[in-house]
């Protein structure tokens, strides 16, 4: 019977020690670490639940996970299909703010159809903008059943890169109205 190496020629000796040594000692090559999302987006509220009349604050937050600034940001927010089909669930966003170091400020952009301008103008690597969208449901509306929402968004680095995003759906972003 031939040994393995012999079949495979002369050459694969000095290989397979290499390999073996480096692995030995703890120098072969490592697996790349997975790059995080250039830019993530986060979603939170305030509360699970609201009742007709009832109020939630629903919030976005942006992280930079670059080591580039991000210029610039275009994002939407949009009911799910499901929150659309509902003819008698009435509601809307009646306020936008952006928290500071200073504290809260009114947003700038033009509100929930495009918040990209209210995240203000550059975040820093490692760094997350927070905006608030508040949530009105009118006292007359029907609550059966989850407010959902959805968002497109597309940000753009200092190094020209960019990265879109979406639909981004999570758990949070849905509002039983009971």
């Amino acid at each position: 019977m031939r040994s393995p190496l012999r079949r495979l020629g002369p050459a694969a000796v000095p290989a397979f020690v290499l390999a073996f040594v480096l692995a030995l000692f703890g120098m072969a090559p490592q697996a790349a670490a997975a790059d995080p999302a250039p830019a993530e987006l986060t979603f939170t509220t305030d509360t699970a639940t609201t009742t007709p009349g009832g109020t939630v604050q629903l919030s976005m937050t942006l992280t930079n996970n670059r080591t580039y600034d991000i210029w610039f940001v275009y994002q939407t927010i949009d009911p799910t299909w499901l929150t659309t089909q509902r003819p008698d669930l009435k509601y809307g966003f009646t306020g936008c703010a952006l928290a500071t170091a200073a504290g809260s400020t009114p947003c700038a952009g033009t509100g929930p159809a495009d918040l990209g301008a209210n995240y203000g103008t550059t975040v820093p690597p490692g760094q997350s903008r927070t905006v608030t969208l508040t949530l009105q449901v009118a006292p007359d509306s029907g609550c059966n059943g989850n407010i959902g929402f959805y968002s497109y968004y597309y940000a753009e680095f200092s190094d020209t890169q960019n990265a879109g995003g979406g639909p981004v759906h999570t758990p949070e972003t849905r509002v039983l109205c009971a």
